[in-house]
């Protein structure tokens, strides 16, 4: 049994993607008989966590940066662990036992202007000291992998840890509360569906744009944008202000976790445009659920997708509404391609291989 601290003082509730990694993980692993795990998060931040809790951090983000430095290694040391895992790409300098970071993706280096100033000099700083410090770097998939070597090249072995899918929710079949979910949202008429926080690297600007070259021929279609407001997102209201069809597009802000996946096998197509990503967990969800997808070429989604979803060019408003409109024709092989490869990533495997990594460094 290896006793291991996840520290989740990071992630925010409701959480995105990187925090609904991090809480899949937490179950996946407080599920295993050979990993003790505790957690580590925000004073007050106990009721979603399935493992063990120890709320000492900061809410503040500024005083919790601090915090991290200075009180998170006491208190992992307090717990007896032998590893220390932080999820969101940094450690603590002086922690005085092995430590494991995962890395999401490199969009702070390789486009510093999707983020804000000093979001990037934070995490660029953060994933080049983990390169160097931590006892091992998991990286959620071989193009952040490779992005890391060639930006950062880290001192440390790297380990490719795909995520994985919680089948017992995103499923083809309804398991008989999809009619309530969808009526929760307000959703009636067929829906292209996109999830995700509305931000500069998902490109949803260019999505509400294919849209609208759709929407003349399909006059009881929608698009539904479900994710919270994240920095940038005015480019989204002016992109649909702009558009014929706009008052045809709806942001319902964050969904609940237990609606996603109706809200994904409920909809006519699931689009994802987005430029770069570390993984792309939506895409995965989507296909989990029998759900036509369409997402951007020459990036990790495709990878993910594995040829399974339906590809548009980064940016290509012209592609993407063609393959929006051929996602919604529907092609029952596409659709068996997509569960086979949506079957393979479980949270259970990605556990296991966290776990393996854990051992390595112990």
């Amino acid at each position: 049994m290896i006793r291991v601290a996840l520290d989740a003082t990071a992630i925010p509730d409701p959480p995105g993607g990187a925090g609904r990694y991090v809480l899949a993980l937490a179950a996946a692993l407080s599920r295993r008989d050979d990993v003790d795990v505790t957690v580590v998060s925000r004073t007050g931040d106990t009721a979603r966590w399935p493992a063990p809790v120890v709320d000492r951090a900061p809410a503040r983000r500024p005083v919790r940066l601090a915090w991290e430095q200075v009180g998170l290694p006491r208190i992992v040391r307090g717990l007896g662990v032998a590893v220390h895992h932080g999820p969101h790409y940094t450690m603590p300098l002086a922690l005085g036992l092995p430590a494991v970071v995962t890395i999401h993706d490199l969009s702070f280096f390789t486009h510093p202007e999707w983020h804000q100033r000093t979001k990037v000099a934070f995490f660029t700083a953060a994933i080049r000291t983990s390169a160097r410090r931590a006892g091992a770097l998991i990286a959620v998939s071989a193009a952040t992998a490779a992005l890391l070597d060639d930006r950062v090249g880290p001192r440390t072995p790297v380990h490719v840890i795909p995520h994985g899918v919680d089948h017992t929710r995103f499923r083809p079949d309804d398991p008989g509360v999809d009619a309530a979910a969808r009526a929760r949202s307000g959703l009636t008429g067929p829906y292209v569906a996109f999830l995700g926080t509305l931000e500069p690297r998902k490109d949803v600007p260019t999505l509400v744009r294919a849209f609208d070259r759709l929407a003349g021929s399909r006059p009881d279609l929608t698009l539904v944008l479900a994710g919270a407001r994240g920095w940038g997102a005015d480019a989204v209201d002016a992109a649909t202000a702009a558009a014929r069809h706009g008052h045809r597009v709806r942001q319902l802000g964050y969904v609940a976790e237990d609606d996603m996946p109706a809200l994904l096998r409920g909809a006519s197509a699931v689009a994802y445009p987005s430029l770069e990503e570390g993984f792309g967990l939506p895409v995965l969800e989507a296909l989990a659920c029998g759900t036509a997808v369409v997402t951007t070429s020459g990036t990790v989604m495709e990878e993910v997708a594995a040829g399974a979803a339906l590809l548009a060019p980064p940016g290509d408003v012209d592609r993407l509404a063609e393959a929006l409109e051929a996602a919604m024709e529907g092609d029952p092989e596409r659709r068996r391609l997509g569960l086979a490869v949506a079957g393979r990533h479980t949270w259970e495997t990605s556990a296991a291989a966290h776990a393996a990594v854990y051992r390595s460094v112990s």
